[in-house]
């Protein structure tokens, strides 16, 4: 697959925007306005998770998880609070106790809308969040004393006393990464956060982390048509340390569902998918083919593409634990009925021997949201 050469300066990049990708925000978005922390080799029963739940590290969750960002941002105009709250209590409902935020998303509202319909049953759920943008003047910024302040806010939002799982959103360039994992730790020291973890980090940043603070997981975009993590590093580190991995994005921004033909289309303004070159209308045609592969297979398993994407995440390794988003609850329902899709051997190879003849068109991000992540280009595999 090929990539675009990158002309921007990155500094001048981190400097001058806001922007988040797991969920991904632009500066324009911006604008507008008690478990172990400790992570150890997977036990045993890490290796064979049950049907419905797995382990990131030391840490139990379901074996899908919810992500939350689309109810407020980022895929169009936010969604009505009443139904994302809704949908949120009827994942609960439905087994999911893993659930993904972040400051950026809104930015803020999100992690309220999270807070909110949590509270019910705070001490049944793992909330995860993110911090690592600047949100007054833009760009990264992880710098220990931020790292301090924000949490204070994540929690006042969530409305707890403690954050389950806080992940750096992006690598920031400016602060090593050691200080990071010890800021990370220190919250941890005093009970305001239990785990710690790392989003689109590269496999040495991830390394170098653990060596000061355990961490528990790690967040990067992973799908059928997206491999980056298994020819970069990430997944072989995570596998090496005893780390979850999460996949954001495992729907492929909404394209793997089979919802997205080539009429529809992103909102300039408020649907961050306009910006990716992978769902322009012509390559959403040219990718065309990953697609039909996913729907023939599905339709044989008595599935959908949706369920059908997430059973092969599933099938990947054992620490991983996808965290599709949505805002309906009839999609959180197709999400679901990935834990009831079983992939056989030969459902699996005939997946992979036919992915292989193809290629994926389009960069997964706008090469300006690209120079946030760490290590790309290599992350771009």
């Amino acid at each position: 697959m090929s990539h675009p050469t990158h002309n921007l300066d990155r500094r001048e990049f981190l400097a001058n925007s806001t922007l988040a990708a797991a969920g991904l925000v632009v500066a324009s978005l911006a604008a507008a306005h008690a478990a172990s922390p400790g992570v150890a080799k997977p036990s045993a029963a890490a290796a064979h998770p049950t049907k419905t739940t797995r382990t990131l590290g030391a840490l139990k969750v379901s074996a899908i998880g919810a992500g939350a960002m689309s109810i407020s941002a980022n895929y169009g105009p936010p969604a009505d609070r009443a139904q994302g709250i809704a949908t949120l209590r009827a994942a609960r409902e439905q087994g999911v106790i893993f659930f993904d935020t972040a400051e950026v998303y809104g930015p803020y509202t999100n992690e309220s809308l999270v807070g909110e319909a949590l509270a019910p049953f705070r001490d049944e759920v793992v909330i995860a969040t993110k911090f690592g943008f600047d949100l007054e003047k833009g760009g990264l910024t992880s710098r220990p004393d931020h790292i301090r302040k924000v949490v204070e806010g994540s929690l006042k939002r969530l409305r707890t006393d403690r954050i389950d799982l806080y992940y750096q959103h992006r690598v920031d360039p400016t602060v090593p990464i050691e200080d990071v994992a010890g800021a990370v730790k220190d919250l941890i020291a005093e009970g305001k956060v239990l785990h710690f973890g790392l989003s689109e980090a590269s496999a040495p940043h991830i390394r170098r982390a653990h060596a000061v603070q355990p961490v528990t997981a790690v967040q990067s975009e992973y799908a059928f048509w997206f491999r980056g993590p298994e020819g970069n590093g990430v997944l072989k580190a995570c596998e090496d340390l005893g780390i979850g991995f999460v996949p954001w994005s495992p729907l492929g921004q909404g394209y793997l569902t089979g919802k997205l033909g080539p009429d529809v289309r992103f909102d300039p303004d408020k649907d961050l998918r306009s910006q990716f070159p992978r769902l322009t209308a012509e390559n959403r045609v040219k990718n065309s083919p990953v697609l039909a592969l996913m729907q023939r297979v599905a339709t044989r398993k008595g599935t959908t593409p949706a369920a059908l994407a997430l059973a092969w995440l599933l099938a990947r390794k054992p620490f991983i634990v996808p965290i599709p988003g949505t805002r309906r609850e009839d999609h959180l329902k197709e999400n679901l009925a990935a834990l009831d899709v079983n992939l056989s051997t030969a459902d699996l190879h005939e997946l992979e021997s036919e992915y292989a003849l193809m290629t994926v068109h389009g960069l997964r991000m706008g090469e300006m949201h690209m120079q946030a992540i760490d290590g790309w280009p290599v992350s771009t595999i």
